[in-house]
């Protein structure tokens, strides 16, 4: 069972009445949102497919469910934190859940899937009179249980103005433009995370090959033009070899893969994401698939007898 941390949970200010909000799939990172939620003093219904991981939010005055449909009945917000499109579809629309909102109510989707899915969920909700907001977001665990997560958001100007009080306690909130944008913006998010992750990790590599100190190197390059978050934050995880998952590989290829499909879908040629694409699917195919996603560094350390 997940231990909960009395810093993390102490009571948030909040200037907006309490909401009744549902959130569907608690895991890495809807458990520590899904904290912050009950924080801040709101309505808290959770559901999880296995329901020990949702059980622990009970204590901090959550109602935890045993169905997804439960859960939505009586909520005016309804957060999906879910694995993929798929799950999120068969969670919506065939477990009973979209037709158990309450009329009006918005769904914000932000797990991480396909643009077209997302357009789609946007439809089909439409459609039975529910609003909808793709709004998936960037920051990992540690922004989810600091309130620190950059979200983007897709969809209708007046929903995303309507979710504002909750995306204050997870973070900053852009509206990038109608429904599948803020997916798109996303999968941009994870090129560029998934490809500074291999080059961080090659050049240290290359550097540490050629007899130099890597954890130097790294120091060296910090405050210069090749700095950035994922040198920093990522590039000590090679050095430590601490590759324990706060985002795992396995969901990193997900997200390129993700990409890669969009890709052809609109016409736009992605040779550097197809490159690391394939370097990510050896990582997984080679059992790398539950490391963090920095676990990259394993995978170009053993082509390169470092190991």
């Amino acid at each position: 069972m997940a231990k909960i941390s009395a810093a993390k949970d102490a009571p948030m200010t909040t200037t907006t009445p309490p909401l009744r909000i549902a959130v569907l799939g608690i895991g890495m990172m809807g458990l520590p949102m899904a904290r912050r939620l009950c924080a801040a003093g709101h309505q808290v219904h959770a559901w999880n497919r296995t329901r020990a991981k949702a059980d622990p939010l009970a204590s901090l005055g959550a109602t935890v469910h045993g169905a997804p449909s439960e859960a939505v009945r009586n909520a005016d917000f309804v957060i999906s934190l879910l694995e993929s499109g798929p799950v999120v579809e068969q969670v919506l629309f065939e477990l009973g859940t979209a037709q158990a909102m309450r009329p009006g109510a918005l769904f914000i989707d932000m797990a991480s899937i396909q643009p077209r899915e997302a357009r789609d969920h946007a439809a089909r909700l439409d459609e039975i009179g529910l609003a909808h907001l793709d709004a998936p977001v960037s920051g990992g665990t540690v922004g989810a249980e600091n309130g620190t997560l950059a979200i983007m958001a897709g969809g209708q100007a007046q929903d995303f103005a309507r979710a504002q009080p909750i995306f204050a306690v997870f973070g900053r909130a852009t509206h990038v433009g109608p429904h599948g944008a803020g997916q798109l913006a996303k999968l941009a998010n994870q090129m560029i995370v998934g490809i500074t992750i291999g080059a961080v990790a090659e050049a240290l590599l290359f550097a540490a090959k050629g007899g130099a100190d890597m954890a130097k190197v790294r120091e060296a390059i910090s405050g210069g033009f090749a700095d950035s978050r994922i040198l920093q934050l990522h590039g000590q995880r090679m050095v430590d070899r601490d590759f324990a998952p706060r985002a795992r590989m396995a969901v990193q290829l997900k997200d390129l893969d993700n990409t890669l499909i969009t890709a052809q879908e609109i016409g736009f040629d992605a040779p550097i994401t197809r490159l690391f694409e394939a370097l990510y699917k050896d990582g997984v195919e080679h059992g790398l698939g539950q490391l963090d996603h920095s676990g990259l560094f394993v995978e170009l350390a053993s082509r390169n007898a470092m190991q």
